[in-house]
Parts: structure tokens; sequence; C-alpha cells
């Protein structure tokens, strides 16, 4: 890589670590095109994407965030894993990583905090952005359902008790 190809790649590698919500790394020696290719698009379904990095180039782009251990992360074969909301990237990478053992997560990179493989696993569980936003629009609608619900109530036992003395009269 000249030298500016490699001006391109670190600019590029810190917009990644800015823009993303967590950026999670990996080893990927011996994986086939197919499996990296099927790994990509499991990414690319949640936004996210993967990209195989040189180690020295995310070493500086990385600019001292999660200091030393954030550095110890880029060693051998390293590819990352990232998207704008972070538990997408780490839920796909986890997901693919139960089924090939050749995908081996190593860490994260969230903000400043540096996640272990263990941490990374942990924020896979947690529910994504979407999932998030469809329980918080779920609780914002219910109380409007139940005070819907609540009012309409005494209309309709009137409507009951009028529509009975209604037929037990013209009984």
């Amino acid at each position: 890589m000249d030298k500016a190809g490699k001006t391109v790649a670190l600019e590029t590698l810190k917009g990644v670590f800015e823009e993303s919500g967590a950026v999670i790394v990996t080893h990927y020696s011996g994986m086939t095109v197919a499996e990296m290719t099927k790994l990509r698009g499991a990414l690319r379904k949640d936004g996210g994407q993967l990209k195989v990095v040189k180690n020295r180039l995310a070493k500086i782009a990385l600019d001292g965030k999660g200091g030393d251990d954030a550095q110890a992360l880029f060693q051998g074969p390293v590819a990352i894993a990232y998207s704008p909301d972070p538990v997408s990237a780490a839920k796909a990478a986890d997901e693919f990583a139960k089924d090939n053992a050749k995908f081996i997560i190593i860490g994260g990179v969230m903000g400043d905090v540096v996640l272990d493989a263990e941490g990374v696993q942990a924020l896979a569980k947690l529910p994504s952005l979407d999932q998030l936003r469809g329980k918080l629009i779920g609780l914002l609608q219910a109380p409007a359902t139940k005070v819907a619900g609540v009012i309409q109530a005494p209309a309709s036992q009137l409507a009951r008790v009028v529509s009975a003395y209604a037929s037990k009269d013209a009984a």
C-alpha cells in the first residue's frame, strides 16, 4: 500500500472508531471467502460492516482511545465488525462465531471502554436499538389504550342498562 492509500485508510478507520457504537475486534484466520461473504451479509442486514484492517493503522487510528488495552487487541490477522448501533455488530458477530470455529471474537472498543470477549457476548445479549424503540413505543401507546378503555367503559355499561330496561319493557 502506498503512502496515499495508507492516509485514506487511516482517515477511514478514524471515522469508524469515532462514529461506530462499538467496534468488535476478531480473528478470521482460515475462513473461506464464502464464509466471510456470509458474515458480511449478516452484518449488512443490521446496518453493520466487516473490514479487514492493518494492525499498525488501526492502532494509529485509535488515537489513544482505550489505552494500552485497546492497542493489545490488534495482533495477528484482525478484522473489525462495526455498526452505528453498538448491539447489532456484537450480536451478528457472536451468532456467527457460534457456528464457525475459525471466527474468534477477541474483544471490542466502545467509545473509551475496552471490552473483552465476554463483554462482547454480554453486549450481544442486549436488545438492539430497533427492539428498544419498539418496546418504548409499545409502552407509550399502552396507557392511551387503557385510558380509552376506562373512558369507554361507563358509556358501554350505561348502554347495556338502557338496553336491558328496553328489552324488559318490551317483554
